[in-house]
């Protein structure tokens, strides 16, 4: 089926990129760049499909059960430029243009100091290396990672002051997902590459596990009141569980008003939750944001995170800093 998929995939992949990328490139004089635009090409696409199906199929759930009536259009409107910007390769762009150099000579630096790859689907020969194992494991070492890298994202003040625009989103949506700042995804997407890097990720297994982890993160995020049963809810992140890790005063606070931390913090499996003690079950659903949203500080004040796109990103440096 993987196989299958991965075929009309290339296909279309192909076909793309040689109709439409490859003359432009060539007619805005970068022929030289013709890989690298095959690989935007593949980006490009899977972002597409993504979006038809948030448009097509988890939109249409939304207003079947949605949780909380839609009040604030203006503050999704700001959630799909993220989407775009995220899922349509520009954000992608710009890192590779700014970083990918810097990427590529640390790594040829570990090769040349005799720090190879290791190739994780190699383990159990006949085994691991079938497509399906082999996605299956590393998705659920990339879901580790991951796990630890938003526990980090709550712990730590600085990145907190980044990774706390996520959180300020009152009006959740299936378009949240992506709403972050983008000095944070940097730091996020440079250690999940790295990762997938140093175990030996293909890069169109790494494609795909980017787009099945989008898809389901903007599921989890969808104003949608949605549970998978208690089994279920113990094998695959749901909106019910992902939203009360965004809900006020229980998704980013561990011990109670100002406290670092909170529940839920899983990408896709609530397994690293049921371990590490940080797994909340309650059938809930609790209007999201941050406490200092609502509630005033000392001086009678709340905290304003910003309403429009550059606004958002330059309050989060603030924040980062100390100062906002």
């Amino acid at each position: 089926m993987i196989e299958w998929l991965t075929d009309i995939f290339s296909t279309l992949q192909g076909w793309f990129f040689e109709a439409v990328v490859q003359p432009l490139v060539f007619a805005v004089g970068l022929g030289g760049w013709t890989e690298d635009a095959f690989d935007a090409t593949g980006w490009l696409l899977v972002g597409a499909i993504q979006i038809v199906v948030l448009i097509a199929i988890i939109g249409p759930l939304q207003r079947w059960r949605a949780v909380e009536p839609v009040v604030d259009r203006q503050a999704i409107r700001i959630d799909v430029l993220y989407t775009l910007i995220h899922r349509l390769g520009l954000f992608r762009l710009a890192i590779f243009f700014t970083l990918q150099p810097f990427f590529d000579d640390a790594m040829g630096s570990l090769r040349t100091a005799g720090w190879g790859t290791f190739h994780l689907d190699e383990v159990w020969p006949g085994v691991t290396d079938v497509p399906v194992f082999a996605f299956a494991i590393y998705l659920v070492v990339l879901d580790f990672v991951g796990y630890w890298i938003h526990r980090g994202q709550h712990q730590f003040n600085w990145w907190w002051g980044l990774h706390s625009l996520h959180h300020s989103q009152r009006q959740m949506t299936m378009w949240s997902d992506d709403r972050n700042h983008l000095l944070d995804d940097i730091v996020h997407d440079t250690l999940i590459v790295v990762v997938a890097q140093l175990i030996g990720v293909a890069p169109g297994q790494f494609i795909a596990f980017v787009a099945f982890t989008q898809l389901s993160e903007s599921l989890q995020h969808a104003n949608l009141r949605l549970s998978f049963g208690r089994l279920g809810e113990r094998l695959w992140i749901s909106p019910r569980f992902h939203r009360l890790h965004h809900s006020i005063g229980l998704g980013h606070e561990s011990n109670g008003k100002s406290t670092l931390g909170g529940h839920n913090f899983g990408v896709l499996l609530p397994w690293w939750d049921m371990m590490f003690g940080t797994a909340n079950f309650e059938n809930r659903y609790d209007p999201t944001g941050i406490r200092d949203q609502v509630e005033p500080a000392a001086d009678g004040h709340v905290r304003d995170y910003g309403r429009g796109f550059w606004v958002q990103q330059w309050l989060g440096l603030k924040r980062m800093v100390g100062r906002g």
